[in-house]
Formats: C-alpha cells, sequence, structure tokens
C-alpha cells in the first residue's frame, strides 16, 4: 500500500511516494505526468523508511553535499523505460547528454523521441537525474517539473562542481 510525503526544497514541495519501503514517486508542484493524488497512498510519518533516508539524500543533494543517490527504488514502467530511467542514473553529477546519446547508450540508436518521451514519464524526478538531458543543440527542452525547475537543477549542480555558486548553465 502506498504512502506519501511532502517535503520543502530547494524547487518547491516534493512529494514522496513510497511503495512497500522503496521509493517509487518523488513530484514536484504542478509537474506534467502528475499521477492523481488517489495513487499516492495515505500520508506516511516522515521519519519511516524510506522516507528518513531519501529526505537526507536530498538535504545533502541540495547542500552541495552529496553527488551520487543510494535509495531504495521501485519504478514501475514499461521495460523500455526502465531501460531509460536505468541510463538516466549512469549520467555523472553536473554533466548532461542528449537524447540522441541516451537513445545510442541503451541500442536503440533510432529512439530518440521514445527515450524523450520515457525520460518524461520519470516518476522519481531528481534521485533518476532527467534534467540532465538536453536537446541535440545543448538547448534546453521539455522537463516535467518546468523548464525553470530544469534550469535550476543543471545551474545548481554545475556550480558545485566549478565553485561558482550555482551560475546557471544556460
Amino acid at each position: 500500500m502506498p504512502a506519501h510525503v511532502v517535503l520543502d526544497s530547494p524547487v518547491g514541495p516534493l512529494t514522496l511516494v513510497a511503495t512497500d519501503g522503496a521509493l517509487s514517486g518523488l513530484y514536484m508542484e504542478k509537474q506534467r505526468h502528475l499521477p492523481s493524488e488517489g495513487t499516492f497512498g495515505a500520508p506516511g510519518d516522515p521519519g519511516a523508511e524510506p522516507f528518513a533516508t531519501v529526505a537526507a539524500q536530498l538535504t545533502a543533494y541540495f547542500a552541495g553535499e552529496l553527488t551520487e543517490f543510494d535509495v531504495p527504488l521501485a519504478l514501475h514502467g514499461t521495460p523500455f523505460q526502465k531501460r531509460v530511467w536505468a541510463a538516466l542514473q549512469e549520467i555523472p553529477y553536473g554533466e548532461t547528454t542528449t537524447y540522441g546519446e541516451l537513445a545510442v547508450e541503451i541500442g536503440k540508436p533510432s529512439a530518440s523521441r521514445a527515450v524523450g518521451l520515457a525520460n518524461g514519464r520519470n516518476p522519481v524526478g531528481v534521485i533518476v537525474p532527467c534534467h540532465r538531458v538536453i536537446g541535440s543543440t545543448g538547448s534546453l527542452t521539455g522537463y516535467g517539473g518546468g523548464l525553470d525547475r530544469k534550469r535550476y537543477l543543471l545551474g545548481f549542480e554545475r556550480g558545485i562542481r566549478g565553485g561558482d555558486g550555482g551560475a546557471t548553465l544556460f
């Protein structure tokens, strides 16, 4: 039975959804492809697992102290979506890739549009870093949490890595 908690963050409130002790959703306010709230389950205990671990890791991430998440995930999607989401988790902190490069990475070089669609359906934003995927020209493209949040996350990661205090990339 799923449960949820809401955490404050620099990108606004984040709704964390857990199923069977693993994180199955991390949703931003006004996110595109947001499931109905009925699927979030009952309010959970923020001190219980996995919420406590996820909250601690998100706090460390936004403090610039964590560059790689290690939380149990229960991602629900098609086999193709799961391949894309697994590949997203391999993109290093502070770096970006394109939809085309990601398609090649998963062995489907002609599937960049399908990769983009799967990317947009990522149920665990930030932790499964779909914000690190950009257009082939280097431009920001769609992001389920909104382009302002994508710009913030990319700039934040680059700022921590480059020591320039969170300047944006674009």
